[in-house]
């Protein structure tokens, strides 16, 4: 923990005398928070982190979640807990813990408004500073505990894909799919699902964010699914195609044009290539076959304690890849009123190239009805 402080105040220019992250309720939650506080459960829903320049961390929380955050502490002898109860008490203790210092930092990309007015209320003297760019540079490339937690997260994913076809029956629906798939993962160790599932049949593939529905599966019928686990708190995120059926000529060109897509994007990964080449390579695949300009999103984005880490990519990306990057890589095709394919997986930026952290099969499959 006393690491991941330290890389986050790298980054920061200026240099705060004090960085803080404040949860509000559940969803708005600031993964930050367990970015520095590395705690496997919990909500912490109002708990504070404050970091220091010298890598201590100090974390306030309520009495729900005590006996966790002490029992995580115990790893990092830079961090102090300490146990509050009502609001005033937090403020109070946040002002004394910060004492006289001034220039005081906070993610302005995840504060809650009502957080901030806290802090500018009862610490009047404060001079504040936006550190989301910073916590972002540092959250971007993953250490060795985190790389191992997204590599769980994958192979729960991938294990899930490699079941979904013997899943499939007709007149199933795409909810059905999905719960089956959800229960799958938390069979297998997930601590839930990472997103909302999207299952699509036919004419719904050709949307890339649907939310499934009580449409039945039929003969003829493509499916997208796209899923992911969360492990440890770190997400998976992986897409498979599929076509259930009688034979559609033209979805299977499109899978297997995706399929080279898709390679084509990973042949280009190493550090330092400006994101935009990776898009551009699968772009250049798609644009020369017969579905030209049916690339509607960027190709990947980067993944860690949320399953959109704070990074993504398109065609007009310059930043580089970096070494410990962790992130997708999804080219798809969609046909509206007819379907749609996408084949993403996630990766690790390693020094001459890659590692797949999600395995599952991506071949054209065809089940039977």
């Amino acid at each position: 923990m006393k690491a991941r402080v330290e890389k986050v105040f790298r980054h920061l220019d200026p240099k705060p005398d004090a960085l803080l992250v404040a949860n509000s309720v559940d969803p708005h939650l600031d993964q930050t928070f367990f970015y520095l506080f590395s705690v496997p459960s919990g909500l912490f829903e109002g708990s504070v982190a404050i970091a220091h320049p010298d890598g201590k961390l100090d974390v306030l929380t309520s009495p729900l979640e005590a006996e966790s955050a002490h029992q995580a502490a115990k790893r990092d002898a830079h961090v102090t807990v300490h146990e509050v109860g009502r609001g005033d008490e937090t403020e109070k203790l946040v002002k004394k813990l910060v004492g006289s210092a001034r220039a005081l930092a906070l993610n302005y990309r995840e504060i809650t408004h009502e957080w901030y007015s806290r802090f500018a209320q009862f610490l009047p003297e404060a001079k504040w500073s936006d550190a989301s760019n910073a916590i972002r540079s540092a959250r971007v490339t993953k250490d060795a505990d985190e790389i191992a937690l997204l590599r769980k997260a994958g192979e729960i994913g991938s294990a899930v894909g490699r079941e979904i076809p013997s899943l499939l029956k007709s007149g199933m629906t795409e909810l059905e799919l999905a719960a089956e798939m959800e229960y799958r993962m938390n069979r297998l160790g997930a601590g839930g699902r990472s997103f909302s599932t999207i299952v699509a049949f036919g004419a719904h593939g050709a949307e890339p964010h649907y939310q499934p529905a009580a449409t039945p599966l039929r003969s003829g019928d493509s499916i997208v699914c796209d899923f992911g686990a969360i492990y440890g708190r770190y997400a998976s995120d992986i897409t498979r195609s599929y076509h259930f059926g009688k034979r559609d000529e033209e979805m299977q060109r499109v899978h297997e044009t995706v399929e080279k897509a898709q390679a084509a994007a990973l042949a280009a990964v190493r550090p330092g290539v400006p994101g935009k080449e990776i898009h551009l390579a699968a772009q250049r695949v798609i644009d020369s076959s017969p579905w030209k300009g049916r690339l509607i999103h960027g190709v990947g984005h980067s993944i860690g304690l949320v399953v959109h880490d704070g990074w993504g990519y398109n065609s007009t990306v310059e930043d580089p890849l970096e070494e410990g990057m962790a992130i997708t890589v999804e080219p798809g095709i969609y046909l509206p009123g007819h379907g749609g394919v996408r084949i993403e997986d996630d990766i690790v930026v390693t020094k001459n190239g890659f590692d797949f952290l999600t395995t599952a099969p991506r071949a054209y499959l065809e089940v039977p009805a």
